[in-house]
């Protein structure tokens, strides 16, 4: 049985990274090219284009000049979010563009609105995935796309070998299982589609790779400050999950694979590209 949507009796929802500014760094690094690259193929001129869960909005500013004169339109639960991706638009004079706060299992647009709905990371937080799928299909026109690609948490892999690592990975899948999120969402996007009633789907997979010193320097930093000081942080205090000595472990050897010449991580994606 494929993973589907958690019952009325689980948690309710809460966002396992929070927004501290380590997050929404390491969110500021997406772009299309490396964040939503199978989606380019179907990128056209005068599309309207629906992003949603837009966190900063670096991918969702990437989109306008690919489809203009068409309009993008991203949404996001957190208003101070959104107030930042309205500012990274403002400040790239793009005028196609435009953000607001949005409830993804109510969307307040139209049937038959937008020829592309997109949502990036955005499955794998959510309790009831095909609920939020529906409502998307809802939004697109006829003939319309919904684009989404989500992580494998429990595919990702390192080298070297890290107990630090081993423990991080358990510590977020807890966190985010506890959240009645879903980590390994991106293998479960094309049978989420197909239960929300989407018939045509294409399914591929991609991976986001961290090796140069660059690369493991920016991730590694990253995660050594969001492992103590993030959301995820507190609540797996919170809940348990780890102590704080667990999370000091986490960090320091988050600090020790970016320090490594010979560090590499891979975290696999799930893709879809659905047609209504």
């Amino acid at each position: 049985m494929p993973e589907t949507d958690r019952s009325e009796t689980a948690p309710p929802e809460r966002y396992s990274h929070g927004h501290h500014e380590s997050v929404l760094r390491t969110h500021s690094w997406r772009t299309v090219q490396n964040s939503a690259g199978y989606l380019l193929p179907h990128l056209a001129a005068g599309q309207r284009v629906l992003d949603v869960g837009c966190g900063p909005g670096t991918i969702t500013v990437d989109l306008a000049p690919r489809v203009a004169p068409g309009e993008v339109v991203g949404i996001d639960s957190e208003a101070d979010v959104v107030e930042q991706a309205q500012a990274l638009a403002t400040d790239s004079g793009l005028r196609n563009v435009r953000f607001s706060v949005g409830d993804v299992y109510a969307l307040d647009f139209p049937d038959d609105s937008f020829d592309v709905v997109h949502a990036h990371q955005v499955m794998q937080h959510l309790a009831r995935p095909v609920d939020a799928m529906r409502e998307m299909r809802r939004v697109l026109k006829p003939g319309g796309i919904l684009a989404v690609r989500d992580v494998i948490y429990g595919s990702t892999s390192w080298y070297p070998a890290l107990p630090a690592l081993d423990l991080w990975l358990a510590s977020m899948r807890a966190v985010m299982l506890g959240n009645g999120a879903f980590p390994d969402a991106g293998r479960s996007l094309k049978a989420w589609a197909r239960h929300a009633g989407f018939h045509s789907i294409e399914s591929s997979a991609t991976m986001w790779c961290f090796a140069t010193d660059a690369e493991r320097d920016w991730w590694g930093s990253s995660w050594a400050e969001r492992a103590l000081e993030s959301s995820f942080a507190a609540q797996a205090i919170e809940t348990g999950v780890a102590t704080l000595s667990d999370l000091q472990e986490i960090s320091e050897g988050w600090r020790y694979w970016a320090a490594d010449a010979d560090g590499w991580l891979g975290m696999p994606h799930g893709e879809i590209i659905a047609t209504k």
